[in-house]
């Protein structure tokens, strides 16, 4: 297979030759390392912000007195203490994430340092109730809560899923898009914008919103990996490179959600991982993945969920030391996002939206284990296999020590409570039984 061919079959040519303007350079030099923290600046409005930004919706938990999970505050403030000191100045959150927890944390640690010291984003996340009396309580509990009188970054959260009918449900005949211009015009926000969920007809949809003139974004937060670059489920979700280039020639400020796929390209299967131990054995796999979306100049910063020291630790490495890729680094990554698609794994981010369950079922935490055991090389292909005997033995013996008995994928009803609340579209009854079916077969020993 000559070059040529290659660009065509890996999409890299859409990198090389469709976003000349904007890709990384063929064989370009290695930058000479920064010892600070990469600063992109906001064309739109001067913002100097960190490369790498704080994504709060991985906050680690603690068991209160009551057995509740509750958000570990000394942790964050330790965290988040980590972050300031090494010029991280991006935090991300929502009412939504950790069951409503996530920006009273982030507003404790946060409040700490000077107010200008930092950017804070937030969403409008009014998925439940959308009726102007909810939406309106959710935006000023938000200040409330992160202790601000001003919003930098605020975010219309995943539209996309239900198109322009869902767009308009949750926003305009409310009239909270009305709403928020005005509180723009306030300087209660100072950008406007919204992440992304959605099939390529409802983003275009939004696009043609901007051409011509009816929504002004300021921004736009898309999922981007490089797995997703060229392997999105084209079906619910866009490939990245499309998204990108869309923003890019638009001259849009791109923020980066799931770099890293909700940690699953932090542990890829073991053939891929070696691939990247090859070629530079003391980088870390989480930080191609980062080096990937970073070289892209549209990016104004990647949001990683670090939810304790060592990935913050190995994250602020690669963002104050960070090396652009190249042209053929760029191919390469795309060569190990095909090996990764080959394997059967569910596309769950462990966002959490999906829970509680009615019925208890700890969603993402099944599917979780079941992506672990294909990266790490646990997974019983069949009955063939060497030491077929005892890897099935150890699945079935983690799986239950993983996940409480009631809390199984056997105890899946198909009630589809958890369909309306995934951003990945993820048919999640399906895959539960999917995944049942695998662990009956292993248990009557018949795969």
């Amino acid at each position: 297979m000559d070059r040529r061919d290659f660009l065509k079959i890996s999409g890299a040519g859409a990198v090389a030759l469709g976003t000349a303007a904007c890709a990384p350079k063929k064989n370009a030099p290695a930058a000479e390392e920064p010892e600070e923290m990469v600063i992109r600046t906001n064309p739109r409005n001067g913002d100097r912000v960190s490369l790498l930004g704080y994504g709060c919706m991985r906050w680690p938990m603690i068991k209160d007195a009551d057995g509740n999970d509750i958000i570990d505050q000394d942790a964050v403030n330790e965290m988040v203490d980590y972050a300031m000191a090494h010029g991280i100045n991006y935090y991300d959150t929502s009412p939504a994430y950790l069951r409503g927890q996530s920006e009273r944390a982030a507003g404790i640690a946060l409040s700490r340092y000077p107010r200008d010291s930092y950017y804070i984003a937030t969403k409008l996340s009014n998925f439940g109730d959308n009726s102007r009396e909810a939406s309106l309580q959710m935006y000023q509990d938000s200040f409330k809560d992160l202790q601000t009188d001003y919003f930098d970054y605020y975010l219309f959260h995943s539209i996309g899923r239900g198109g322009i009918e869902a767009f308009n449900k949750r926003y305009v005949d409310n009239g909270m898009l009305d709403f928020l211009r005005g509180e723009k015009e306030k300087g209660r926000i100072r950008n406007l914008g919204f992440s992304f969920h959605g099939n390529q007809e409802a983003f275009d949809a939004f696009m043609q919103k901007y051409d011509s003139g009816e929504i002004v974004w300021d921004f736009c937060q898309i999922e981007m990996n490089y797995v997703d670059w060229k392997y999105a489920d084209g079906v619910r979700n866009v490939n990245a490179d499309y998204l990108y280039a869309e923003l890019d020639k638009r001259e849009i400020p791109v923020v980066i959600m799931e770099p890293l796929l909700g940690g699953r390209l932090a542990n890829v299967p073991a053939n891929v991982a070696d691939n990247f131990k090859q070629r530079e054995p003391d980088s870390s796999v989480a930080s191609w993945a980062f080096r990937f979306v970073g070289s892209y100049p549209r990016i104004l910063t990647v949001l990683s969920g670090m939810a304790s020291m060592d990935p913050l630790i190995d994250n602020v490495k690669t963002f104050t030391h960070f090396r652009p890729m190249n042209e053929e680094e760029i191919e390469f990554m795309l060569t190990q996002a095909a090996l990764i698609k080959e394997y059967p794994m569910v596309n769950c981010t462990d966002c959490k939206y999906c829970m509680p369950c009615p019925w208890g079922i700890d969603i993402p935490g099944i599917f979780k284990h079941y992506n672990t055991s294909i990266t790490e090389g646990t997974f019983v292909h069949s009955s063939e296999q060497k030491n077929y005997r005892k890897i099935r033995n150890a699945y079935l013996v983690s799986y239950n020590r993983a996940i409480p008995t009631l809390r199984q994928a056997d105890h899946c009803i198909s009630c589809g409570e958890c369909l309306m609340h995934c951003p990945q579209s993820i048919p999640i009854p399906q895959e539960l039984m999917r995944i049942n079916r695998y662990v009956e077969k292993l248990k009557q020993d018949t795969l």
